[in-house]
């Protein structure tokens, strides 16, 4: 085991490199001027501009400036806003809560009600449950997040108002952070209807980010289900007159979850795609709206680092499925 997590990590030594070099090379073929814009609306002159590109670095030559942020990296240092002068990895661990109980959210709804829409549509193959399921599915990947965020904002937050249009939680109540997660820190606070409140703001933003990941882990799962329903141990198994439940949940299912877990475990780059589009919707304080204010500052730092950050977020996750894939299955360890 200790052998194929090291062939594993080493793996990961080049891909991080690589999308350095990408985040990097094609955040500076941006248009616009990230020195121009700190001036706002005032005309700043040449000298003051070939001095503040001189402090950020941004006149000496191309292969210099990524050596010595490949450098910081090494060390720790993924740079200081231009914008705001604050540490760029301070910036993302403050807002990194955020999105990640977002995204935990997502994903918990996406497995909770798409591995059972897989399951049961494999084992009605064919019925109008099937067709139904699977269409849903289809539909549910099809719809472009931001229209689908907007409709349910329409409807549940315009019409109903049943929901929040935006935020995490409402803006009376206060409480110190202690875990970065709204929702378990609103029960610490001990204020009446704080949890309620966090539980409001989170909920249409989570169904949003969830829709794509659900859609294609049920279908994942029904295919994956399907396969292994026609193996010969299952029909031995039933022959044997063991019951439904222990046939499918416990013969089949164990099997047909590896390609069901590298989907899961796929979706995590998803998710982290989605929430810049869904933080954005909904103006939720994470990881996606930084970035995205961050592009319209041309903050090249907060840019290339962020995008680095996740894409280790991501290869660390893909990195836990690997090995999870030994766990179920021994044979891969070989």
């Amino acid at each position: 085991m200790l052998r194929f997590l090291l062939k594993r990590l080493a793996v990961l030594i080049p891909t991080f490199i690589g999308v350095s070099v990408i985040a990097f090379s094609f955040i500076r073929m941006l248009p616009g001027d990230p020195v121009a814009l700190l001036s706002g609306e005032r005309v700043m002159s040449p000298e003051r501009h070939a001095q503040i590109s001189h402090q950020l670095g941004f006149d000496r030559p191309i292969v210099i400036q990524y050596l010595d942020y490949l450098w910081g990296i090494l060390r720790g240092d993924f740079g200081t806003s231009i914008a705001n002068k604050s540490s760029v990895l301070d910036q993302f661990f403050q807002l990194f809560p955020a999105t990640l109980e977002l995204s935990l959210c997502a994903i918990l709804i996406a497995i909770i009600l798409g591995i059972p829409a897989g399951i049961f549509a494999a084992i009605k193959r064919g019925s109008f449950f099937d067709q139904t399921i699977m269409g849903a599915a289809l539909v549910g990947y099809s719809m472009p997040i931001f229209w689908w965020g907007l409709l349910l904002i329409i409807l549940f937050s315009g019409i109903l108002q049943w929901t929040p249009v935006s935020g995490r939680i409402s803006l009376m109540f206060f409480f110190p952070s202690v875990t970065g997660f709204m929702l378990i820190d609103s029960l610490l606070s001990g204020q009446q209807g704080a949890f309620k409140s966090a539980a409001s703001h989170l909920i249409l933003p989570a169904i949003v980010l969830a829709t794509i990941p659900l859609a294609v882990i049920a279908r994942q799962t029904r295919s994956a289900m399907l396969e292994v329903l026609s193996e010969d141990y299952v029909r031995t198994a039933r022959a044997k007159g063991l019951s439904p439940f222990r046939v499918v949940g416990i013969h089949a299912l164990r099997n047909a979850m590896i390609p069901v877990i590298t989907t899961i475990g796929l979706q995590v780059g998803v998710l982290m795609a989605g929430a810049i589009l869904t933080e954005t919707i909904f103006s939720w304080p994470g990881i996606g709206k930084w970035m995205v204010d961050s592009v319209f500052k041309r903050d090249y730092p907060v840019i290339q680092g962020g995008l680095l950050i996740i894409a280790g977020i991501i290869m660390l996750v893909n990195l836990a499925v690997d090995l999870l894939y030994g766990l179920i299955n021994p044979r891969i360890r070989h």
